[in-house]
């Protein structure tokens, strides 16, 4: 089995007017792994996040704001590294846990996801901690696997894994790069990390942003069902035949 260092790993995230907190996180980002991770941010900000992120040696690749979803879909392709890491840019993510992430890629997992909730989350507002628990027992539910946390943005991923599953969803894209992963079978892996009070505003409004998401692990859960009953029944065709 192939083992994994920085010099392998892309960390990507989506921005948008993140000017606040970007250069701290880009900065823990180049202290933890030496400088060796490629970074890449998709932005769409109308101040100087773009600027910031280039002077400290990330890529940038702009586009017209379009929402979470379609920033981090294009984050997460556009780099040729074999592990993707996917961070938010406010800032509330711990990147020294970067080599916890790394290890779990090389002890033969396909994604790592950073479990938030469990620990508590108390910096996180009580409105959207209690949003993201129910989030959590509802696709545990739909997949029929304890899931402890499946909005965080901290997560790493083999790349074939990106390359294999056809990413639909904007602001429930982050429930659903877990939940297809999942009930596709492969090797999925919830760490605890800690969660910091972010920098800046955040853009979410919680109301319609919840609701999408509810949607998003709903819809992705009945697809993935669908699935396979599709390739079970496909199966069965071929065995009588």
């Amino acid at each position: 089995m192939t083992t994994y260092t920085f010099d392998d790993v892309a960390v990507v995230m989506g921005t948008y007017n993140e000017e606040a907190a970007i250069e701290h996180v880009l900065t823990d980002i180049d202290r933890v792994t030496d400088g060796r991770a490629e970074v890449v941010c998709v932005d769409g900000s109308s101040d100087r996040t773009p600027e910031v992120a280039r002077d400290h040696g990330a890529r940038v690749i702009e586009q017209e704001p379009q929402g979470y979803g379609v920033a981090v879909r294009e984050a997460v392709l556009a780099p040729d590294r074999p592990v993707v890491v996917t961070t938010d840019c406010d800032d509330t993510y711990p990147m020294e846990r970067l080599p916890d992430f790394l290890d779990a890629i090389n002890e033969g997992y396909d994604v790592v996801s950073g479990d938030r909730l469990s620990r508590g989350a108390e910096t996180m507002p009580r409105v959207n901690r209690l949003g993201n628990q129910a989030f959590a027992l509802c696709a545990s539910a739909l997949v029929g696997r304890r899931l402890h946390d499946t909005t965080t943005g901290m997560r790493a991923y083999r790349r074939d894994v990106i390359e294999d599953v056809t990413w639909t969803e904007n602001t429930g894209l982050s429930a659903e790069l877990l939940l297809r992963p999942v009930m596709r079978g492969y090797r999925v892996r919830e760490v605890e990390i800690d969660y910091d009070e972010r920098r800046g505003e955040t853009t979410l409004d919680p109301l319609s942003g919840g609701l999408e998401i509810a949607g998003s692990i709903v819809r992705v859960a009945g697809e993935e069902w669908m699935r396979r009953l599709t390739a079970d029944d496909s199966r069965a065709i071929t065995r009588s035949t």
